[in-house]
């Protein structure tokens, strides 16, 4: 696959998204309405000049099946390779939300201090916001101080049932 990331559409129970790979690996997951936010602008932006083409790739099919079976609450951890582009900063934040196990949740703060940057919640808070494969690395994991749930890539509906899928219980916008 060289100098191209190959990309496709496909559906699930919260929409119909899209998985981008490198030859490294998954580079980009699209939530539901995230492709019409600049899907193409992001692949120009992180592999300049690179060719993009639909179709299908090994590691395509694998984050279809998986998700396939974490959506039918039968999969709790994903295990494709991955290439994230990102600061130094946004790859260690990352790599502390795949260590968030599944059912549970951290807030920003907790992150940040796991970070060690206690002060950093802001630039927590940023850096989940560029996650370019979400739920692989599951950002919806993170919430704010006492529970509550804020911003989200896919928008909160998608969050609360991506959390309430992993069975945790959320009241008003506020885990409980």
């Amino acid at each position: 696959m060289d100098g191209r990331i190959i990309y496709r559409r496909f559906d699930t129970p919260i929409g119909q998204m899209l998985a981008a790979v490198s030859e490294t690996g998954l580079c980009r997951l699209c939530l539901p309405g995230q492709e019409n936010e600049g899907f193409f602008e992001w692949a120009d932006k992180k592999y300049p000049g690179v060719v993009l083409e639909e179709g299908f790739s090994d590691v395509i099919m694998a984050v279809e099946k998986q998700l396939a079976e974490y959506f039918a609450g039968k999969r709790n951890a994903f295990s494709v390779s991955l290439d994230l582009k990102g600061t130094v900063f946004q790859r260690r934040i990352w790599h502390i939300l795949m260590q968030i196990p599944y059912g549970s949740t951290l807030s920003y703060k907790d992150v940040a201090v796991a970070a060690d940057s206690p002060t950093a919640v802001r630039a927590v808070g940023q850096a989940n916001n560029k996650n370019p494969v979400p739920i692989i690395v599951p950002c919806h994991r993170v919430v704010g101080s006492r529970g509550k749930l804020v911003g989200y890539g896919g928008g909160l509906d998608i969050k609360i049932r991506l959390l309430e899928l992993e069975g945790i219980k959320v009241v008003k916008e506020r885990i409980v």
